[in-house]
């Protein structure tokens, strides 16, 4: 674990996991980011890391915070492993941190139960647990704008819509390769329900982390079974391997599908074989936007970032940068709401329920046509807004769909399922005490 302070005109201070914190100065908000730029995951997490914070300080630079308060921004390194992770949230939580961004689904397992205890919102933007959904028990969890399971029931619908509905996936067999991790797993009871009500085969292909780069042995298997689609749940260095040995395989890569992690570098990997391959996505891409142009002058030219200008607007980056988004306007509302302009944990939980990004404030934050709309609430966390469908033409991402909107008559039960068991088998779960805001 190890940090890296990111704010201006305040003093480095060094940190030790399990060392008692002071909490910062009343009159800024402390926004720590974890982030992966080290090991095996530092192909995904160093693009994400590079656009959280660009867009947080950006608001520094541009306007002086957020509400006129500062933003104290520091980085803590978990090499995505979990144990770093916690050891992470243990450092911070002593800081009064507004919310944590745990950027793992690994990490945000365990940080669950502690959120409701400690009084820290978690932020696990399109991951983590899909069950966290429902803000009626899952009180200080954020999952926006869409879950694990909302995006497998995209795909699947989308797929069907290729077929000609979905009655017509009867008797095909649907791979799916993932990470052998908590985030690979967490989309497989939902696949297999969906198998199970309308006559799928599924044949899953898990690939464990020391082999996300040889995956020879799964693409074996895959050209024994010859499934008829595959969907990809990975991550990291998977990606690209994954992509670069389905060309080399000979799987036809129109069949081939993500949900919406892939990187443009990932889809490289397969050289000219690689065009074809498809992938979920709920936001633009590319610099064509205000906000990011003025992460641009206020960021990166003045030497501020550690992103590569010319992966500013890649994929991954306005990821980080939507993730940033949310991270603000969970901010911002708080302050609407509680007349406060340094505002803590529980303020900022208050704001993300009632964030409402609709486009007239998506037009005032500088990006217009940038992502559909999302508003949050005190029983939804999720939003379960709609993904497009995008295709690599060789070169870049381009757009093939309109917006898809999650099978919610299918996974919704499931969902309320899952969260009402996940808090029957931890006893003592906490209930929502308090009434739900009416705020907007």
């Amino acid at each position: 674990m190890s940090f890296r302070k990111l704010s201006l005109g305040l003093a480095a201070v060094t940190m030790l996991a399990g060392t008692a914190l002071p909490a910062f100065a009343q009159d800024s908000i402390y926004v720590p980011l974890f982030t992966y730029r080290t090991g095996p995951f530092a192909g995904s997490g160093t693009f994400i890391a590079d656009g959280m914070h660009d867009y947080l300080q950006m608001l520094n630079q541009r306007d002086g915070g957020i509400g006129g308060v500062k933003l104290v921004l520091e980085e803590c390194e978990t090499g995505y492993d979990t144990k770093k992770g916690v050891e992470c949230y243990e450092a911070v939580k002593g800081k009064n941190p507004v919310v944590v961004n745990p950027w793992s689904t690994g990490i945000t397992l365990p940080l669950i139960p502690r959120a409701s205890v400690d009084k820290i919102p978690i932020l696990s933007m399109a991951y983590g647990l899909s069950a966290s959904a429902r803000g009626d028990i899952f009180p200080w969890v954020f999952n926006p704008p869409a879950t694990y399971w909302d995006g497998l029931s995209m795909i699947i619908k989308y797929i069907g819509q290729k077929e000609g509905g979905l009655e017509k996936l009867k008797g095909k067999k649907i791979g799916f390769i993932h990470l052998d991790a908590a985030f690979g797993k967490e989309p497989i009871p939902l696949l297999q329900e969906l198998a199970k009500d309308i006559g799928f085969e599924v044949a899953l292909y898990p690939v464990a982390a020391q082999d996300m780069q040889n995956q020879s042995s799964q693409w074996l298997s895959a050209r024994r079974d010859r499934p008829d689609y595959m969907i990809m749940w990975g991550w990291g260095s998977m990606n690209g391997a994954a992509v670069k040995e389905a060309v080399r395989s000979g799987y036809p890569m129109d069949k081939f599908y993500s949900v919406w992690w892939p990187s443009e570098d990932d889809a490289r990997s397969g050289g000219a074989g690689a065009k074809g391959f498809k992938m979920l996505n709920w936001h633009a891409v590319g610099t064509n936007f205000p906000a990011i142009q003025d992460i641009q002058k206020h960021v990166v030219d003045k030497g501020m970032s550690k992103a590569q200008k010319d992966k500013v607007g890649e994929l991954l980056y306005n990821r980080g940068v939507y993730n940033s988004l949310l991270i603000a306007e969970g901010i911002a509302q708080a302050q609407k709401i509680t007349g406060k302009k340094a505002v803590t944990g529980e303020d900022v939980r208050r704001g993300m329920e009632n964030i409402k990004l609709d486009p007239a404030r998506l037009k005032e934050l500088g990006l217009d046509g940038f992502t559909e709309t999302l508003s949050l609430s005190c029983a939804d966390h999720n939003g379960h807004r709609p993904a497009f469908m995008q295709e690599w033409d060789g070169a870049k991402w381009v757009k093939i769909s309109d917006p898809i909107e999650p099978m919610t008559d299918r996974v919704k039960g499931q969902l309320d399922a899952a969260a009402k068991d996940y808090a029957e088998k931890n006893a003592g779960w906490p209930k929502r005490t308090e009434a739900c805001d009416k705020a907007s």
